[in-house]
């Protein structure tokens, strides 16, 4: 029985984690207090509007509710100027009512409500079909305001959970991946690899690059839970680490396809009868494909590690792994360039094969991570830099319209 809750209870905090579950209960919760406040506000008996503003503006972050919000506003708020503007010219016919419906399509596409263009022309339209249009018209945009306020305040006196957890664990998934294909071709190395399974492994490669999409969709949504999020206090860093985390992990995946296909390659030259690398090869170098694929996950834990002590247990098994490796690597160079000179058709593939290698290793330093993060760091504060310089002119400009002058040195005196 107490297998069964543990299970049961597990299964319920999965459940109640996932970011779907997450947007159906928020918005379900803040269309009904919209609808709620509605009521007391507006003049319609049924004001259903706030909460279709808010089932629509409540998404899983705060950043998200904000920009959801703002362009379901103006939107709505455009779509009531037209029926207006029109219904002061035209009435309600077939012609008028495409002329509306164009008009609005166009005016919010050059408005930017993206994916609310098409609410400027709903708007518009049930706006133009009622009969006391000025008191629904506002009406309307009440609720509208209404059910943006709510949904907004919703999610900043509840904030929603931060996605960072799912993006790790997107991350680490990604870089385990990867390290049981290098796992695979290592094992494969020691005996005759036929061209069918080493295109298979080339095939999974490309699956792997493929999968980077979905790793970045969910840091995508890490990185919006953190904005403007009360509960997070160094959102700026912790989205610059992830980011070049996985911008690091993408370029290794996309050198293990390139790795791939040069294995690839090399087994269509051998006929699939004899082994790819010399018998005195294939031990050290599948050693050093070990070693790459225990850096990448020991690279993966290091970046979505949030506790300073066991990201310096992550910092110290992959400085071990890369040491490790680069030990390897140089052997496996001196028994591959000793082969070439045997073999001197065979150097441009075994060439490759170690350059690849050598590219992951590079990209996986330590150094290489931290001139990164200083690169992006300095790259975001010279971009709030130039936010607040615009900022600060604008200010200027909007003084100088109401005829307002800075005080001069002598009126300060």
């Amino acid at each position: 029985m107490r297998d069964l809750w543990t299970r049961t209870g597990s299964a319920a905090r999965r459940w109640i984690k996932d970011p779907t579950v997450a947007l159906y209960l928020r918005a379900t919760v803040a269309a009904m207090l919209s609808y709620a406040v509605a009521v007391q506000l507006s003049a319609e008996p049924a004001p259903l509007t706030a909460p279709l503003t808010a089932l629509l503006v409540v998404q899983v972050t705060v950043y998200s509710t904000l920009k959801a919000s703002i362009r379901r506003v103006n939107s709505v708020i455009v779509g009531v100027v037209i029926a207006i503007g029109f219904s002061a010219v035209v009435g309600l016919s077939w012609w008028s009512l495409g002329m509306i419906i164009l008009a609005s399509l166009v005016v919010g596409h050059f408005v930017r409500v993206d994916e609310f263009v098409n609410e400027v022309a709903i708007s518009a339209m049930l706006v133009l079909g009622v009969t006391r249009l000025a008191s629904q018209a506002w009406d309307r945009v009440l609720e509208t305001l209404i059910g943006a306020g709510v949904g907004l305040a919703f999610n900043f006196v509840f904030a929603p959970p931060v996605w960072v957890d799912t993006a790790g664990e997107s991350i680490e998934d990604l870089a385990r991946r990867a390290r049981q294909l290098l796992l695979e071709i290592a094992e494969e190395l020691g005996r005759p690899s036929p061209v069918e399974q080493a295109a298979a492994r080339l095939h999974e490669a490309r699956r792997l690059d493929q999968a980077i999409a979905d790793v970045d969709a969910a840091l995508r949504q890490a990185e919006d839970s953190l904005r403007l999020n009360p509960r997070v206090s160094e959102g700026l860093l912790s989205r610059i680490v992830l980011r070049t985390g996985l911008d690091t992990l993408e370029i290794c995946v996309v050198v293990i396809r390139v790795l791939t296909r040069s294995l690839t390659d090399l087994a269509k030259r051998r006929n699939g009868d004899e082994r790819l690398f010399p018998s005195d090869v294939t031990v050290p170098l599948g050693e050093l494909l070990e070693h790459v694929g225990g850096a990448l996950v020991s690279f993966a834990v290091l970046v979505t590690t949030q506790v300073s002590r066991s990201a310096e247990e992550a910092e110290e098994r992959l400085a071990a792994e890369l040491s490790a490796a680069w030990a390897v690597r140089e052997n496996v160079a001196h028994q591959l360039l000793r082969h070439v000179q045997e073999d001197p058709e065979a150097w441009q593939l075994y060439g490759s094969v170690l350059a690849e290698i050598d590219r992951m290793l590079d990209e996986l330093a330590l150094e290489h991570r931290s001139r990164r993060l200083m690169e992006e760091l300095d790259r975001a504060s010279m971009a709030n830099a130039e936010r607040m310089d615009r900022l600060g002119r604008f200010a200027g400009l909007r003084r100088l319209a109401r005829g307002e002058r800075r005080p001069t040195a002598g009126r300060k005196a």
